[in-house]
């Protein structure tokens, strides 16, 4: 940590938003964005960030507060280079694991590199019981990079988030000290690396969510951030999709949405369709490695949210009639 002569107070953002359920009151965006700025910065002494942490777990964040808090981390990032042939990167943050159901977030990857699409998968273990990406990704010999690197079209590399923003991996691993995931953890399952300050380049993002009443807050801040974006209620936390069922997903373009589409159970094909549960890692990258090479059935939940994923990368490059028809198709309401 920095020295005590270095920091600088935020018990004023404190008394606002640790105020109890009734009273605490949400910060403005801007304020989020400086508060988040002076954490990342290391200028906030570990006795308030503690606090900061525990009255935000109480509060929940609103979406102007998640917004600027991604305005203070985007303004940390470094810039991320493009590759000349490639279209949007598909950015699949991947923060929660596996603890029950094998972690197929390394699948969606390998499907999406398949399809032509440049693939960029970030994410940090905060929890020691849970299978994470990285470890399935080291199993499977995947390419993992230490920095901003272009990806051409079908390229997909695994990057951990201290290699993204040091400071921001640190805010995450608090977690395995308090016990309480902080406004850190959200943030993440949004960021998207590519975006850049004047919103002209950015990549589409698999954003998701574990309880349905983080879904509304997230729509609005990927609104607010004018992010691309398949948000999707994933599976144990992963922005990849249920083996066992197709989940509510939201498809958005430049922050405006798409197409929305109601959680169905899929209809699959007795017990071979269905992934082994409490997987190892190595486990874990032997399924998938059979999947990716047909010996086993993709889940159809998968399939299909590949096939957004695809729509919605086409949408970004060719904004025509076609391309927008496509995504109206794939609107679905509740049965």
């Amino acid at each position: 940590m920095t020295t005590i002569d270095s920091t600088m107070s935020i018990s004023h953002y404190i008394k606002e938003i640790g105020r109890g359920s009734k009273g605490a009151r949400s910060l403005t965006r801007a304020q989020a964005c400086e508060l988040m700025g002076l954490l990342l910065d290391g200028r906030v002494s570990d006795l308030e960030l503690g606090g900061f942490c525990i009255a935000m777990r109480f509060k929940g964040e609103s979406a102007d507060e998640l917004a600027g808090f991604l305005d203070a981390t985007l303004q940390r990032l470094p810039a991320w280079p493009q590759a000349g042939a490639a279209g949007p990167v598909v950015v699949i943050p991947s923060y929660n694991g596996a603890r029950k159901l094998a972690n197929l977030t390394p699948l969606l990857a390998g499907l999406l590199a398949r399809q032509g699409l440049a693939v960029l998968v970030h994410g940090c273990d905060t929890e020691s019981r849970r299978i994470g990406t990285q470890a399935v990704w080291q199993e499977l010999g995947w390419k993992i990079i230490e920095g901003p690197t272009a990806l051409e079209p079908g390229d997909m590399a695994w990057m951990r988030t201290r290699h993204l923003l040091a400071p921001l991996e640190r805010l995450l691993q608090l977690r395995r000290q308090m016990g309480l995931r902080n406004p850190a953890h959200s943030l993440v399952k949004l960021l998207d690396p590519m975006q850049g300050p004047d919103l002209q380049r950015s990549g589409l993002v698999l954003a998701s969510y574990t309880h349905p009443a983080y879904a509304e807050s997230m729509a609005q801040t990927l609104a607010l951030r004018g992010t691309s974006a398949l948000l999707l209620r994933g599976s144990e936390g992963e922005a990849v999709a249920p083996p066992h069922r197709e989940p509510a997903s939201m498809g958005l373009i430049a922050g405006r949405i798409c197409f929305e589409r109601a959680a169905i159970r899929s209809q699959l094909a007795g017990d071979e369709a269905a992934p082994e549960q409490d997987l190892d890692a190595a486990q874990t990258a032997r399924l998938i490695e059979d999947m990716l090479a047909g010996r086993r059935p993709v889940p159809a939940p998968i399939a299909a949210q590949v096939e957004q994923i695809l729509a919605l990368h086409a949408a970004m490059q060719n904004p025509g009639e076609q391309a927008q028809a496509g995504l109206q198709a794939l609107h679905r309401n509740p049965d």
